[in-house]
């Protein structure tokens, strides 16, 4: 079965930053990217979810995008009669 994403890109929707992780425990994310690559990305998140969350915590992913400016939003002004 192929996924539609590679394991870095689940790993960045995940907010975990990949090269800092695998770096820090290679054996780890090999392990990981190997049942990755055999299931479907929500089933992975399903069956991984406790250890996803201790390694989002420890490798975060620094946002470096900024964020769009919003538009302004509209005020209401009562017409009086």
């Amino acid at each position: 079965m192929e996924n539609q994403i590679d394991f870095n890109t689940y790993l960045s929707t995940k907010k975990i930053d990949a090269l800092k992780f695998k770096a820090s425990e290679p054996e780890l994310y090999e392990k990981l990217e190997l049942v990755f690559v055999e299931t479907h990305p929500a089933s992975f998140t399903a069956q991984k979810l406790f250890l996803i969350n201790p390694i989002r915590r420890k490798y975060q992913l620094s946002e470096q995008v900024e964020a769009a400016p919003s538009k302004p939003k509209m005020k209401f002004k009562p017409k009086m009669k």
